[in-house]
């Protein structure tokens, strides 16, 4: 299993990182800033355009050490990949799978499954915690029309059958997404998911946990020998971590989602962490964003025990727990890829 360390997020957008040894130097303006001890690092994840140096590419690399670029606003431009590890029958089985429509939905329909159950019980947590304050606002029928989605998810042999299942089950969910936000309506409000490009605070935060949920997700699936770029549910394309996106769409309403709510419901982001550009697109700014970044750290090191394995872990260790159950599949260990499921 991959032990999860520490992510180094690189946020000052003039930064160029190099390698002294066994560390990593953040070097401003020619001066080192600050240096970090490579074999500690799990992830490094620049929002720079300084980018880094060959060296340290190389050391990532070879030791494992995912190394991402991202814009930065947060959108993901390129990764560091050294020589691809695992089984090679392992890569086989998943093409295999991935040119066959009828064995790539039976593996997508349980993510699927998965996305929709969580959001139901996101909708449902809501509905406990919050009682009465948010009782007659949908969100009871929109949780059970969700929920009523499940076994038709589960017949399903088609995949763009399955994609309109799902985006049913989306605009539910969605259509209520509003009613959890609890506080500062005032500021933080939404009235649609909106993505290219985020035209709200509460967009502008989605859009920013699922390109660092994808992150992690591909980072995954590569430990685990698989290839991150090759999807069942998400096709090919080229530069699109499409089995990235396949893996994080069962943990969208429970790490993503409810992140955002809990910034925003607990009062940890303002207004004043957020920029309105000319054309209307709304983005964090660099505080807002390193704000941002600590709270889904430390919320990666929150404990929860896995619904399939009944193991305590923290939630950065979700991902690959997934990716290590998807693998096992593939394998032929376990008779069907178990989603998981938020309780």
């Amino acid at each position: 299993m991959k032990k999860l360390l520490n992510t180094l997020f690189v946020t000052s957008e003039d930064v160029y990182l190099s390698l002294e040894g066994e560390n990593v130097l953040a070097n401003k303006a020619q001066q080192v800033v600050a240096r970090y001890p490579l074999h500690t690092l799990q992830t490094i994840v620049s929002f720079s355009y300084a980018g880094a140096s060959p060296a340290l590419m190389g050391a990532c690399a070879e030791r494992g050490v995912g190394l991402a670029f991202c814009t930065p606003r947060g959108r993901f431009l390129a990764r560091v990949c050294g020589e691809t590890g695992g089984n090679v029958l392992l890569r086989r089985e998943q093409y295999r799978i991935a040119n066959d429509g009828q064995r790539s939905c039976f593996i997508a329909r349980n993510m699927i499954f998965g996305k929709l159950s969580n959001a139901a019980a996101s909708l449902q947590r809501t509905l406990r915690d919050h009682a009465p304050r948010v009782t007659d606002c949908g969100l009871e029928d929109a949780a059970r029309q969700i929920k009523e989605l499940l076994p038709l998810v589960l017949d399903i042999t088609d995949l763009e059958a399955l994609r309109g299942l799902e985006g049913v089950g989306a605009a539910a969910y969605f259509g209520v997404f509003d009613h959890l936000l609890l506080s500062r309506k005032e500021d933080f409000s939404f009235r649609g998911r909106s993505r290219r490009p985020p035209l709200d605070r509460v967009n502008a935060m989605l859009s920013f946990a699922y390109s660092l949920l994808a992150h992690d997700c591909a980072s995954a699936l590569e430990s685990v020998g698989l290839d991150s770029y090759v999807g069942f549910l998400h096709r090919d394309r080229p530069g699109r971590t499409s089995l990235a996106l396949d893996l994080m769409e069962e943990l969208r309403p429970c790490m993503a989602d409810r992140f955002v709510l809990t910034l925003v419901n607990n009062r940890m982001v303002k207004p004043e962490d957020f920029q309105t550009q000319d054309s209307g697109a709304v983005l964090l700014t660099d505080e807002g964003r390193k704000k941002f970044l600590k709270a889904w750290q430390e919320r990666k090191r929150d404990m929860l025990t896995h619904p399939f394995l009944s193991e305590k872990m923290n939630w950065g260790m979700i991902p690959y727990i997934q990716a290590l159950l998807l693998a096992r599949y593939l394998r032929g260990d376990l008779d069907a890829y178990p989603p998981f499921l938020w309780k």
